[in-house]
C-alpha cells in the first residue's frame, strides 16, 4: 500500500528570507548615513553669555552650547557639535521634495489661512 504524504510549501521560510532582506535593505539605505548625528565643528556667532556658558547660533540656523567661553555678544567662537547627517548630506530635502510634490518654494512662502472671503 503506497503512503501519500502532503507537502507543505515553505511559506514561513521564504516570509522570513524576505522579512531579512527588506531589514538588510532598510538598515542600508536609511539608518546609518541619514539618522545617526554627525558631529561638526565650526565657527559661531555667540547670541548670549550664561552662566554655563555661551550659546551661539550656528551657520545651519542651530543654537549651540559652547562651555567655558569666555566672550561677549557678538563674538566668534569655535563649537563642535552634533547634527544630523540627513541635514547635512540634504536626504531630508529630497524626501521632503519627493513626498509633497506639489509643493514650490512659492508655496512655502505664502502665509496666512488660506480661506478665499
Amino acid at each position: 500500500m503506497q503512503q501519500t504524504t502532503d507537502k507543505k510549501t515553505p511559506q514561513l521560510k521564504f516570509a522570513i528570507i524576505i522579512a531579512a532582506a527588506v531589514s538588510v535593505a532598510l538598515i542600508f539605505t536609511i539608518t546609518p548615513w541619514n539618522i545617526v548625528p554627525t558631529q561638526m565643528s565650526e565657527d559661531v556667532a555667540v547670541i548670549k553669555v550664561t552662566d554655563y556658558g555661551c550659546v551661539g547660533e550656528s551657520s545651519m540656523g542651530r543654537s549651540v552650547v559652547v562651555s567655558d567661553c569666555d566672550a561677549s555678544v557678538g563674538d566668534i567662537v569655535s563649537a563642535t557639535f552634533y547634527i544630523p547627517a540627513g541635514e547635512i548630506n540634504g536626504y531630508l530635502e529630497e524626501l521632503e521634495k519627493r513626498q509633497n510634490p506639489m509643493v514650490d518654494s512659492w508655496d512655502r512662502s505664502v502665509s496666512g489661512i488660506g480661506l478665499a472671503p
